[in-house]
């Protein structure tokens, strides 16, 4: 009886955490948006509107599923996998481009992004299959057989959105390190991917002029938003201008709303406002985290996992990109940047955690 009161308060926890950063995000995205929505559409609400209602779909969405019993997924697991390749051809031949990248699909009205469904169809799967059909992978070639489908995904991704690709990557990788009773195997990926990625990075002017740009962004016209990012961050000292007041977001920092919004917060909430947000986080991935452990079988602590590798994952690149610790790759920062198909997809991989840590019964 102890326990399961105990497992019930972390649950709450990690609901609770989950809350604060949707409500937290809203109100940061409207500070950072309202001066590009009067300026583009003569409506400073038109950011908020249009992710708000996508928070409240995620939320009614979270809700549902976290009363649905997570095994039942396991039936769709070959099916979403399916889908999400046809939804990635789908992109490629009748996707609508955007800043030059081909990455939505419009149905009516409503346009959303297939490579968030991608992320949460891939976790399902790779849980499903280990679970069912391999066991734990002890086998440097049992783990290769396990990334084998996962590369047409992050092939199909990567066409158009290499971030997310790598994102993809990464969640496979560590719902199979999670899997494995052995270590030494990921070792000799590791170097194997570090060299594909040099060659992968060399067969591309432009992705070598990222580099150039990450090395030393004051000699190029494309080190402009990287730049003005660093000057937001250093401009918040401590504590910040105060949540409204940045500069930077005055057209100085361009999309400020969208994959740098995390420049903006340190900008006017300092490094005290900054630290909180990364703070809730880190909350939410330890319950991530617990979940997994005290999982009732391997199905249900391989998608705990994957969830906590995609939350973590992202929210260390972004932050890394904005901070120029690596090159622009143009990933958002969950929750908090401007963008539905995103939140939408967070809140119900959530709902599935949540099933699986026995909040509902």
């Amino acid at each position: 009886m102890k326990r399961s009161g105990q497992r019930r308060r972390y649950d709450e926890t990690m609901a609770a955490v989950v809350l604060i950063l949707v409500l937290a995000g809203l109100v940061l995205l409207y500070s950072t948006s309202a001066y590009n929505g009067r300026i583009k559409f003569l409506d400073e609400w038109y950011y908020l509107k249009k992710q708000g209602f996508a928070t409240l779909i995620g939320l009614a969405g979270m809700l549902i599923v976290s009363r649905i019993d997570y095994h039942r997924w396991a039936v769709l697991a070959l099916p979403g996998y399916l889908a999400a390749i046809v939804l990635s051809v789908a992109v490629m031949l009748f996707g609508d481009e955007y800043n030059g990248s081909k990455r939505w699909l419009s149905l009516g009205p409503l346009s959303f992004q297939p490579s968030e469904f991608s992320k949460v169809a891939v976790i399902i799967f790779l849980a499903w299959l280990i679970s069912r059909y391999s066991g734990r992978p002890d086998r440097f070639r049992k783990i290769l057989v396990l990334f084998l489908p996962v590369l047409p995904i992050a092939g199909l991704v990567g066409a158009s959105n290499l971030s997310t690709a790598i994102i993809i990557l990464g969640i496979a990788a560590v719902l199979i390190f999670a899997a494995s009773p052995k270590y030494s195997p990921f070792i000799w990926m590791g170097t194997s991917a570090i060299a594909f990625m040099a060659v992968f990075l060399a067969m591309e002017s432009y992705r070598l002029e990222r580099l150039a740009i990450w090395r030393d962004p004051e000699k190029y016209e494309k080190g402009y938003q990287t730049l003005q990012g660093l000057y937001a961050i250093g401009s918040g000292g401590i504590f910040g201008r105060g949540l409204g007041s940045s500069v930077q977001k005055l057209g100085f920092l361009p999309e400020a709303q969208n994959d740098m919004i995390f420049s903006i917060i340190c900008e006017e909430l300092g490094l005290v406002g900054a630290g909180i947000i990364i703070l809730l986080f880190f909350l939410l991935i330890w319950r991530f985290f617990l979940t997994a452990v005290r999982a009732p079988d391997l199905f249900g602590a391989l998608i705990a996992s994957g969830a906590m590798a995609h939350l973590m994952i992202q929210v260390i690149l972004n932050i890394a990109v904005v901070t120029n610790t690596i090159p622009n790759t143009g990933i958002t920062l969950p929750f908090i940047s401007y963008g539905g198909t995103s939140v939408v997809f967070l809140l119900l991989e959530i709902g599935v955690v949540l099933n699986v840590s026995g909040l509902v019964k």
